[in-house]
This record gives C-alpha cells, sequence and structure tokens, in this order.
C-alpha cells in the first residue's frame, strides 16, 4: 500500500512518530505534515501565499517533509508533489486530545482526512482522547489499533468520499474496553470567548472555553470514549439535512410564488 502521513499536531509531534511506526509495516509511507501545530485549523486551504516542501530530520525511519501549509494542504502536497497521484490510504493522526461530536467541524486532523476523502482516497482521521490530564498522552492503544485496522481497510474500501473518524482512550491496548463503531454525538463550548486586558489597557480576547458534552448520549462517539472503548465513526461529505428538502422546499417555493405574483 502506499500510505500518506499527516496531522495537525506539526511535523515533530510524537503522535506522528507512533503513526508511523505503527504503519511502516503496511507499505510504502510518504509523511507530510505542517512545520508547526495546526489545531482547530478545520478543513483550511491555503490560497494567497506559496506552499513550500522541505526534508526534515524527526528521527523516524522514513522521509519526512515539512510544509508551511495547513493539514488539508500538505495531503494535497503530498499527493500531487511527492505521490505522483498514487495513494492507497491517507492517515491524519495519531492527533493529541479527542476529536469527538461537533469537534469535527474545527479539527485540522479531520480536515486532512476530508481532503483525503476529497480525493477519493480511502482516509482515517485518529486521535487520543487526552482531555488536560497531568499523567503523559498514551497512543500505544491508539497506535496498536491503527496497525490492525490498515489491513482492514486494504481489504475492505471505504465507499466513495468518506472517511473514518477514530478516537482512543488514553491506555495501552489491553486497557481498552471494547471497539464500537458509533455516531457523532454532540459536544459543544460553553463561555467560548474571554475578554482581558493588555498592559497598555487596550482589551483582547481569547478563545477556549468549557467543553459540554453528554457521556449518556446512547450510541455516540462520546459515550463510547467516556466508557473506555475505541470509538469509529463513519463520516461523509455530504453535509445536505435531507429530512428538511421537503419542508423548505414548500415555503421557498410559496416565497417565490408570492414575489412573482407581487
Amino acid at each position: 500500500m502506499r500510505i500518506l502521513v499527516t496531522n495537525d499536531d506539526g511535523v515533530h509531534a510524537a503522535g506522528l512518530a507512533h503513526s508511523v511506526r505503527a504503519l511502516q509495516p503496511h507499505g510504502e509511507l510518504f509523511v507530510v505534515a505542517p512545520d508547526s501545530q495546526r489545531s482547530a485549523c478545520g478543513h483550511c486551504i491555503t490560497l494567497h501565499k506559496p506552499l513550500r516542501l522541505w526534508d526534515v530530520d524527526v528521527g523516524l525511519p522514513v522521509t519526512v517533509r515539512a510544509s508551511n501549509g495547513q493539514p488539508a494542504d500538505c495531503v494535497t502536497l503530498a499527493y500531487s508533489a511527492v505521490m505522483d497521484e498514487r495513494a492507497d490510504l491517507v492517515v491524519s493522526g495519531i492527533n493529541s486530545g479527542p476529536n469527538l461530536g461537533w469537534d469535527l467541524t474545527y479539527s485540522g486532523t479531520v480536515g486532512a482526512a476530508m481532503e483525503g476523502a476529497v480525493l477519493g482516497i480511502s482516509s482515517i482521521a485518529i486521535s487520543v482522547a487526552h482531555y488536560n490530564d497531568p499523567k503523559p498522552i498514551n497512543y500505544a492503544a491508539a497506535a496498536d489499533f491503527l496497525t490492525r485496522l490498515v489491513p482492514l481497510m486494504r481489504d475492505h474500501p471505504l465507499p466513495p468520499h468518506c472517511l473514518l473518524n477514530v478516537n482512543c482512550p488514553s491506555c495501552g491496548p489491553s486497557d481498552v474496553a471494547g471497539v464500537r463503531v458509533v455516531r457523532q454525538g454532540t459536544r459543544q463550548y460553553r463561555d467560548r470567548l474571554v475578554s482581558r486586558e493588555d498592559p497598555w489597557g487596550g482589551t483582547y480576547y481569547w478563545l477556549g472555553g468549557t467543553v459540554v458534552a453528554d457521556p449518556s448520549d446512547e450510541g455516540s462517539d462520546v459515550q463510547a470514549v467516556a466508557q473506555g472503548c475505541i470509538a469509529v465513526t463513519p463520516v461523509h461529505l455530504d453535509l445536505t439535512h435531507y429530512d428538511s428538502l421537503p419542508a423548505i422546499a414548500s415555503w421557498i417555493e410559496a416565497l417565490h410564488s408570492a414575489t412573482v405574483k407581487g
């Protein structure tokens, strides 16, 4: 397999190294990652400045390239400029921190996997649900699951423009309570905007907030990870809310008819 590896934590992130080591037995790896932290950039792409690639030594047994672009840019650069548009799988991660529920809309990890899906490549976004714990993050369960998941991806290709969003507990493989295929839950941020005063009396703002999630939400990724399981969520690029189409079509048609008559 020809496997494209990237992340949003940057080329020097520990999770990227764990991902590379887990994936190395499964094929030829092409690693292109941002030169620094790009968390929460979503599916952002770069249109207004040149993109660059350069080799960087991060102590891994494969060629690793850094880019000044976003995670989604790294996928495009790797696919088009490095891999001659021949890729079997995109792996984004292993990310430090969860990408659960509505986090997917912000996540650069998922954004990179989405770019792989846009290109028609089976893609995985994989994260470790580590919540500002004083204990060091443990990538072992995620790396172990990744190395077992990839052969399945080879034998069972995803539907077109679909990706898997995987969230793992921060633990060793033997401590995982199970693996569940689940839907997105609800996870958002309360009191997101903090206003502060700088030393010169000016106001500045800091985005953040308190995470609000419902671990009792049955069948969700949030619940699965809260219960010590690995959560696997199939995600596709079509954001259409199909149940709303008939109702919205009816009142838009009424609006148009009233406009024409008027």
